[in-house]
């Protein structure tokens, strides 16, 4: 990674991509983000200014009269047409977007914009940083120079924003639901904007994780793709623009930010605005290519966890709202039989809550069901060696609970109607039978905070399941502004001192599921739960999709029950283990009323991952596009002396035979052994899905070179739908020679 300056031209170079910024009047132009144009050289001089000629623009009839360049914030001032990258107004008067004063500096590995805009009185400092990995992380920040007496600056739009070259002519964005989260869509990218806008108030289960351009058919391992991410939990905008007049030297833009509310950001004198950091990336391999410098990204942060993710027992869909001390009890001991390192208790443990629909907001532990306090539980848990959770929605209240009998005041919806006294009733339409609460009221701010530090304090967790059971419908404070923002701020603000409070305390995003997985939210936590849907066929698409950002060992994925709750289907343990298997790993079902040999099963499928975590968690993740019902994925070391793969039949094909398997993602020149593994560790290792004898090589296992398995591959057993089974492959010369 370097950054070189020449003249007026600025370079970011980092994982086979750069940015060139070029300095002139007003803000700098983006002249360049894609491939690395220099190699493992340095940029001449003279090369940047010949750059700079070869890009420069013919000036085509009825069109402005001089060639325009696409700037670091495009607007109508640069000649931009379409969405503006800053946009606002001050007591009426528009944000034009002619920014001068601007200056490029560098500050370490990172290039610092500053300049200013005279007619609104704004202050600009842009961040923008390229990392090793090939990931350009782009903050902006904005500053009222105006006075005290000026109106205040009513902030609408403040957009990060990449060129696209014309090449990219294709989308693809994911969408979803409660529990089918992050399926894939495509659409050409023709004239015109695509936009995702998610106004929701947490990220979404119909968010788009990543928009993803490229040439068409781009795939896993092929294509040159570019993505945007908005690491942001709350409302936000992810874009594609392409007009018939381009963008400055490049067809289009790929741009994100956060989506402000109408009068959400007031800037008086002296205020500042941060836009959340939006990230893009690039690669020449496909998705698979996108998907290892993020998750390479993410990995190197400073708060990534760097131990190993401990197996993790739910009581969710074990006893629900049942608890009952005996009930958990063999619960956690027949946890601890099979292996478990962290038993959570979820929902149903504090004051009045038997069901979803009231106690939500009284965080004191339910005399009536746990007499003893938590104390007993955690003991037994602590006993066996594991760690404990506890569940916890602190954002959210039932209007049947105490604290919003004693403070109807704190519920964050607009003002509906008084009752007679000086109390107000606030709310909106309700969701899960609750409201949310006003984190940006400090007085409900303090109290949450209060309450779950004592809880902490005396059950001494390990671990918060964290929920968020809501969109925020009208989520306006007490005085009618809007409150997104704030409140996104606010929860994140609360997830960061109870751990600085309580050390070693992780915490996992759950909403609903998988309805707040992006990267803000994992600068607080350590986990996200992907998706409340632990039917494992439904969970291929939705940690398949959801992997393209999040690595593995962030990705909380468990055993489900034989019969799933969330769809009815009744699925077999080998899939359910051989699904669960590719994340964090846990289970969600009554282990304690298993019988002696599915114990024994699921002690061999604890053991499988615990020995293959350190690949898992560390490797890169690597796909095959589906094939006529069935598909492929897998992790291979960064060594590439290791790899374990699961072929997943979702339904049935349409040949008669599978066909030849290629195991993507390992080195050409090294042989390897493949073998067939049981996922929860019978000796047999036939999968419990073939319909008829195996290939014969499947009986011990098979040599091979890693060219022959990439480019011609292996003959599979013929599998029922709803069947998977696993590969491992281990390199015969480990250290390849």
């Amino acid at each position: 990674m370097s950054v070189a300056d020449t003249a007026a031209v600025h370079v970011l170079r980092g994982g086979g991509s750069c940015l060139v910024l070029a300095e002139r009047d007003g803000l700098p132009e983006l002249v360049h983000w894609g491939a690395d144009l220099w190699g493992d050289g340095e940029p001449p001089g003279a090369d940047l200014a010949a750059l700079l000629r070869a890009g420069s623009r013919p000036v085509p009839h009825s069109a402005l009269d001089a060639p325009w360049p696409l700037t670091l914030l495009p607007s109508e001032a640069d000649g931009w047409s379409g969405r503006p990258a800053v946009a606002g107004h001050r007591g009426g008067r528009a944000v034009t977007g002619r920014w001068s004063r601007a200056s490029v500096v560098r500050e370490g590995t990172r290039l610092v914009v500053d300049a200013e805009e005279e007619g609104a009185r704004l202050r600009l400092r842009s961040e923008l940083d390229l990392d090793a990995h090939g990931v350009l992380r782009v903050v902006h920040a904005v500053t009222s120079t105006a006075s005290a007496d000026d109106d205040p600056l009513d902030l609408d739009a403040l957009l990060a924003v990449v060129p696209l070259p014309v090449e990219a002519d294709e989308l693809l964005d994911l969408t979803g639901r409660w529990c089918r989260e992050r399926h894939p869509q495509r659409l050409p990218l023709r004239h015109g904007g695509r936009v995702r806008e998610s106004r929701r108030g947490r990220t979404g289960h119909d968010a788009t994780l990543l928009l993803v351009a490229g040439g068409a058919g781009f795939g896993w391992r092929d294509g040159e793709v570019a993505a945007v991410h908005v690491a942001w939990s709350g409302d936000h905008v992810h874009l594609a623009d392409r007009l018939p007049e381009g963008a400055g030297r490049h067809a289009g833009v790929l741009a994100g930010g956060e989506l402000l509310r109408p009068g959400e950001v007031r800037l008086g004198a002296g205020e500042t605005y941060t836009s959340p950091p939006v990230l893009f990336v690039r690669a020449d391999d496909g998705l698979d290519g996108l998907s290892a410098r993020l998750h390479a990204h993410v990995r190197a942060r400073a708060a990534h966890p760097r131990t190993p993710r401990p197996v993790t027992l739910n009581s969710w869909e074990a006893v629900y709202f049942d608890h009952d001390h005996d009930r958990v009890a063999r619960l956690v001991d027949a946890a601890a039989r099979i292996g478990v390192e962290r038993v959570v208790l979820d929902d149903g443990w504090f004051l009045g809550r038997r069901d979803d629909t009231r106690g939500l907001g009284d965080w004191v532990v339910d005399p009536d069901v746990w007499p003893a306090d938590l104390g007993p539980f955690a003991d037994r848990v602590r006993a066996h060696g594991m760690q404990v959770g506890l569940w916890v929605e602190p954002e959210m209240v039932n209007p049947d609970s105490g604290l919003a009998r004693a403070h109807p005041e704190w519920v964050l919806g607009p003002l509906t109607r008084g009752t007679g006294s000086a109390e107000a009733v606030r709310g909106t339409r309700s969701w899960r039978h609750q409201q949310v609460l006003d984190l940006t009221e400090p007085a409900a701010y303090a109290h949450v905070l209060d309450a779950l530090d004592r809880v902490l304090a005396d059950v001494r967790p390990d671990y918060l399941k964290w929920d968020h059971n809501r969109d925020l419908h009208e989520a306006v404070d007490a005085r009618g502004r809007a409150a997104v923002h704030r409140q996104t701020e606010a929860a994140y603000r609360l997830m960061a001192e109870l751990q600085e409070r309580h050390p070693g305390l992780e915490v996992e995003s759950c909403s609903s599921g998988g309805a707040r997985v992006d990267l803000g939210v994992l600068e607080h936590t350590q986990r996200v739960w992907t998706s409340d849907c632990n039917d494992a066929l439904e969970r291929q698409a939705i940690q398949r999709w959801t992997s393209l950002l999040v690595p593995p060992e962030l990705m909380g994925t468990h055993v489900g029950p034989e019969h799933s709750h969330t769809t009815g289907r009744v699925l077999d343990l080998d899939l359910r283990c051989i699904t669960a298997l590719f994340g964090h790993a846990g289970l969600e079902f009554d282990v304690s009323a298993c019988d002696e040999a599915e114990l024994d099963r699921l002690a061999g499928w604890v053991a499988l991952h615990k020995r293959l975590r350190p690949l898992l968690h560390g490797g890169r993740t690597v796909r095959g596009d589906e094939r006529d019902g069935a598909w492929l994925h897998g992790v291979v070391s960064a060594a590439r002396d290791h790899a374990v793969y699961a072929y997943v039949r979702l339904t049935t094909g349409a040949d008669v035979l599978p066909g030849l398997l290629r195991l993507p993602g390992l080195d050409p020149s090294r042989r390897y052994r493949v073998r067939l593994v049981d996922a929860t560790g019978r000796a047999d290792p036939a999968p419990a899905g073939a319909v008829n004898a195996p290939p014969a090589w499947t009986a011990d296992a098979l040599e091979v070179g890693g060219r022959a398995l990439s480019a011609h591959g292996v003959a599979l057993p013929v599998l029922h739908p709803a069947a998977g089974l696993l590969l491992e492959v281990t390199a015969v010369d480990p250290d390849g020679g």
